[in-house]
């Protein structure tokens, strides 16, 4: 294990939208990934924003008439009867294809959103604080826009959650927290831990959990939106540093 954490607690970051704008790098990917996998182009636009990758590609795959289920933009909740075997081997190619493309990342349009690096170095000072990623991208695909975007340094990637193999994002909090607390020796409780993100799904995975949910207005929905989504605190975006530091206030973990 890790040395023991002594500080306020488990910070995880949503990455599109909240961190970075990916220009349609990680949707580019995986409709890439359709073509060469069924000889076809993707018909039917999925709704991403939120939604963990499995989700995804459950509902590109249900294109293919394989009696796959599909879910609005608001919950996945229903059963996944895409095989993990199939569901791995579209995730694989898709994230080789980001890996052999990453150079596109920000040839492509993809950045740095306006305050997030300042906002995880002002987190990264604080002595003790655990921050790493909350997201639904998968691992390979996440892990390529994170590096292009140079936002590895101040993550802990150990304790990193996802959306390789979960389709609801809520069960991607109890991923971090165990990897934290398997990594450092202490307890994350559920009032240890913040996420920060841009869409009602982020904010429903906190609440489903008992943690903070600090949103930014800096994806597709509106403060307005945020708010009515039920977020403890909504930020038009990260560049007021004082106000998102006030927000995240989780208390110590317990040893």
């Amino acid at each position: 294990m890790g040395e023991p954490v002594n500080g306020p607690g488990l910070v995880l970051w949503d990455v599109d939208g909240t961190l970075l704008d990916p220009a349609g790098f990680g949707r580019d990917a995986m409709h890439t990934a359709f073509e060469r996998l069924y000889g076809r182009p993707v018909t039917t636009q999925v709704a991403f924003a939120g939604r963990t990758d499995r989700a995804i590609v459950r509902d590109l795959l249900a294109q293919l008439g394989s009696g796959h289920t599909t879910a609005d933009a608001t919950s996945d909740a229903t059963t996944d009867t895409t095989s993990d075997t199939t569901s791995a081997e579209f995730q694989d190619l898709a994230g080789a294809i980001a890996e052999e493309q990453r150079d596109d990342f920000l040839a492509g349009g993809g950045r740095v959103l306006p305050g997030a690096a300042e906002a995880l170095a002002a987190l990264a000072a604080l002595p003790g604080l655990v921050q790493s990623v909350l997201t639904g991208n998968a691992r390979r695909i996440g892990l390529v826009k994170l590096a292009a975007a140079g936002l590895t340094d101040r993550l802990d990637l150990d304790v990193a959650a996802f959306g390789d193999h979960h389709l609801v994002r809520a069960d991607l909090v109890d991923v971090a927290r165990n990897l934290a607390t398997r990594k450092y020796g202490v307890a994350f409780p559920p009032e240890a831990v913040v996420l920060v993100g841009d869409t009602p799904l982020d904010v429903q995975a906190a609440l489903a959990r008992g943690a903070t949910a600090v949103a930014v207005a800096t994806g597709s929905f509106g403060e307005a939106e945020l708010k009515a989504a039920g977020a403890h605190t909504v930020l038009p975006d990260l560049t007021d540093l004082p106000r998102f530091l006030a927000a995240v206030r989780p208390a110590p973990p317990r040893r």
